[in-house]
């Protein structure tokens, strides 16, 4: 009689408006690994950001859960009045998010620079920030996407998380909207062909590429607002870094030479026999937040830049040379890392670690087969269980079955791009436990009707 009812409530949702012409696949898996519920579970769906359900499992897996990043300052042996900040792809640094204090840093950064330079020093800044090369973004995103903060690159030094908000004056109907600032404040040219709208909604994007200072304004913004924001990807972070601490050492004193990053002696060195390089006197070491913090954050806000670091530390591990593609290492890493561990990797196409390439696949049986490799037999299982938020009350599912018997009971993430919407991960209540995942891909209609029926079915299922 259950069984049946379960059967009835996938019909159910197989029949909702808006699933007419949707591609649908549904995967439910017992503790003991036993298929439950199956509808279309070995097909390929593009998953959207349920694609960070396995990056961070295969992060923790790999790096473990206390691993931590480290940024290094140090003093040029060949050029002792030259300050080298070297990254090794922490994404945390300055960040807002994580209970920190984006700025802190800066100021510590500066004392410990006291203690190794002289005040009367002329000080040059080179930032090392080829550790995952300078690949920083994939080349499957399309390109509404890039200039935008949801799709920043990843480098071995990100700051700020590599976000900046952009401030508009929308009060005149005469012109488009007047950009008021950048914050943090940077030298960025803007080619604003923006709209005013009445709805009220932000319908604005950034569009540029990496290292370039030209940003493209589209798209329309609420009218009638003093300060209206949106966000974007600083282009060069690794340089903007040596500026702000610039800043912040003149501001006590000393004189700053040149500031640069490795960006032109990368390619310069690419095709060498022998490659230039620096020898570095460290003297102080910055380490991030533990990795078991990183990977919630990451799930809980659905952060895409977490995203792209973890899989570019994963690669980096595996092949060390700056000069060979991080993304691409950490993808066969990801693919051969579960393949050892049983997993049929036929069914996972992936080109990034967030789920923002369209080009994405992935099968619904996969994302259930590693949910339960991590709740049976992982060491990391209660700290990934923990990094997935819990549908009601954390994150990007709190509006989930809020106020319903399943509130609570489950941990998911979600996974949204356009014409897409996925869930996937763990009901948990006393001895019960079971893995789900739910995609939907190309169906027509609002968002918020295809979630609707998604949360009805998975009161029908459990």
């Amino acid at each position: 009689m259950y069984a049946q009812l379960k059967k009835e409530g996938v019909q159910v949702f197989l029949n909702a408006a808006g699933l007419e012409h949707a591609s649908i696949g549904i995967c439910v898996k017992d503790i003991s690994g036993k298929e439950t519920i199956s509808y279309n579970a070995d097909k390929l769906y593009t998953p959207a950001s349920i694609l960070k359900v396995v990056t961070t499992a295969t992060a923790i897996e790999i790096l473990g859960a206390e691993y931590r990043y480290e940024t290094t300052l140090a003093k040029d042996r060949n050029q002792k009045n030259r300050l080298l900040i070297h990254g090794y792809g922490d994404p945390t640094l300055g960040t807002q998010y994580l209970d920190n204090v984006p700025n802190a840093f800066v100021s510590q950064w500066a004392d410990r620079i006291k203690q190794s330079f002289g005040s009367t020093e002329n000080i040059d800044i080179t930032v090392i920030d080829d550790y995952f090369g300078y690949e920083g973004i994939s080349d499957r995103w399309i390109y509404q996407d890039m200039g935008n903060y949801y799709a920043a690159g990843s480098y071995g030094v990100s700051v700020y998380d590599n976000t900046y908000q952009l401030f508009f004056n929308t009060m005149r109907r005469d012109t488009c909207p007047i950009i008021v600032k950048t914050d943090p404040k940077m030298k960025l040219d803007f080619r604003n062909t923006m709209k005013l709208n009445t709805s009220g909604q932000d319908n604005g994007y950034i569009h540029g590429v990496p290292f370039s200072s030209d940003r493209l304004l589209t798209g329309d913004i609420p009218a009638g607002r003093t300060a209206f924001s949106i966000k974007g990807d600083i282009p060069n972070p690794g340089l903007y870094l040596g500026q702000v601490l610039a800043e912040q050492l003149s501001n006590v004193g000393y004189s700053i030479g040149e500031v640069e990053n490795t960006y032109d002696r990368y390619f310069k060195n690419m095709y060498l026999r022998e490659k230039e390089s620096f020898t570095e006197d460290v003297f102080y070491r910055h380490l991030s937040f533990p990795l078991k913090d990183i990977i919630k954050d990451t799930n809980f806000r659905s952060d895409n830049h977490f995203a792209e670091h973890l899989i570019r530390t994963i690669g980096r591990v595996e092949e060390p040379d700056i000069y060979s593609s991080s993304l691409d290492a950490g993808i066969d890493k990801t693919i051969s890392f579960w393949k050892s561990k049983g997993l049929n990797t036929t069914a996972l196409t992936i080109f990034d670690g967030s789920g923002l390439a369209p080009s994405n696949a992935v099968s619904p049986t996969f994302m259930c087969d590693l949910l339960m490799y991590m709740k049976t037999n992982s060491k990391y299982s209660q700290d990934f269980l923990e990094s997935l938020p819990k549908a009601g009350f954390d994150g990007t599912v709190k509006n989930r079955l809020k106020d319903t018997r399943l509130a609570g009971k489950i941990s998911m993430k979600s996974g949204s791009i356009y014409g897409v919407q996925c869930f996937a991960g763990y009901y948990i209540d006393g001895n019960k436990t079971y893995a789900f995942t739910i995609m939907v891909n190309k169906f027509t209609g609002q968002r918020s009707q295809i979630v609707k029926a998604i949360d009805k079915l998975l009161l029908s299922i459990f």
